[in-house]
């Protein structure tokens, strides 16, 4: 039976044990996987950058698992085309008529991976599926499931046969994480688990209804947040267009994103109202991958992680006044 609404408390042990049987399956840090759900509880979608090998198909499959929904895999090469993501029209002999075959991007949780590995237009077929839930083929919209969520991989840009992601593109995920190598002890313990199973991926069980999932991402929208802690959120985003090594900062958009997202981070930590460090623990995530930096700023090798560092260290932190 679908539950209308849960209790802050009843979300945030959902999400614990989500993120607890995730971890069972992904040798990484919590904070990593927390940032994850951050952005399926945003109701958003998440870029993942990091090398080959490091965890991060097995968190989107772990994740759906935990999560008791459907899960496709999209693997971005050069030669992929749009059609090859949405779907397309096919002729059917017999009737003599077409109807529509469903591409892989029909599932609730949809794994883009290496995303940057195909060219710009084909990167841009999920723009549309990511904005609206729905796609367009010969005219006809089609709509996709409900949840949706993304989570796309990326190789760094520096690796030979990648595409950067245009600007629009980026600014359609809520969220951009990196998972990073393990710790030696983590890496032990990947083979110490590998060597208690015969298979090579481990289980991951549903902790959740699959139809509660839509429930629980509704959870963020009954989350407060004071004045002052607004005021903050947006003071941070404007900062970005005040530096000089920033072409482009973060938009309008980006800031209800990091409204979104800041909301979410305050239901992972159990609370009914958001807090500056909620702020300050999910800016990194919301911006740096929304600044556009100068040329000049590029050919010095600026970073925009040190530029978001600088953002945050320049605006005041307010002092937590309650939960209204």
């Amino acid at each position: 039976m679908t539950i209308n609404k849960f209790s802050i408390d009843e979300a945030t042990r959902y999400i614990e044990r989500i993120i607890d049987e995730v971890s069972n399956a992904v040798i990484t840090d919590r904070s990593f996987l927390e940032t994850v759900t951050a952005g399926l509880l945003a109701r958003g979608h998440v870029l993942v950058e990091d090398v080959p090998g490091t965890g991060k198909t097995l968190t989107a499959i772990a994740l759906a698992d935990a999560l008791g929904l459907e899960y496709n895999r999209i693997q971005f090469t050069p030669d992929l085309l749009p059609s090859d993501i949405t779907g397309t029209d096919v002729f059917n002999d017999q009737t003599g008529e077409f109807s529509f075959q469903q591409g892989p991007i029909f599932a609730n949780v949809i794994l883009a991976d290496e995303i940057n590995r195909a060219p710009p237009k084909t990167q841009s077929a999920l723009l549309e599926a990511m904005d609206e839930q729905q796609v367009t083929v010969g005219g006809d919209t089609y709509s996709l499931p409900e949840p949706f969520f993304v989570i796309a991989t990326q190789n760094p840009v520096e690796q030979e046969g990648t595409f950067s992601l245009p600007e629009a593109q980026q600014d359609r995920f809520i969220l951009k994480a990196s998972i990073g190598y393990p710790s030696r002890d983590g890496e032990l313990e990947l083979i110490n688990r590998r060597s208690n199973r015969q298979i090579t991926t481990p289980e991951v069980d549903s902790v959740i209804d699959p139809e509660q999932v839509p429930t629980l991402r509704q959870t963020p929208e009954y989350i407060s947040m004071r004045l002052n802690v607004r005021e903050y959120l947006i003071d941070i985003a404007r900062q970005t267009r005040n530096d000089d090594r920033v072409e482009v900062g973060v938009s309008p958009r980006g800031i209800q994103r990091f409204y979104e997202a800041a909301r979410a981070r305050a239901v992972i930590s159990g609370r009914s109202y958001v807090t500056p460090d909620d702020v300050k623990t999910i800016a990194s995530a919301v911006i740096t991958h929304r600044l556009v930096l100068t040329s000049e700023a590029t050919i010095r090798d600026v970073k925009p992680e040190a530029v978001t560092r600088s953002v945050l260290d320049a605006v005041e932190v307010p002092a937590a006044q309650g939960t209204n």
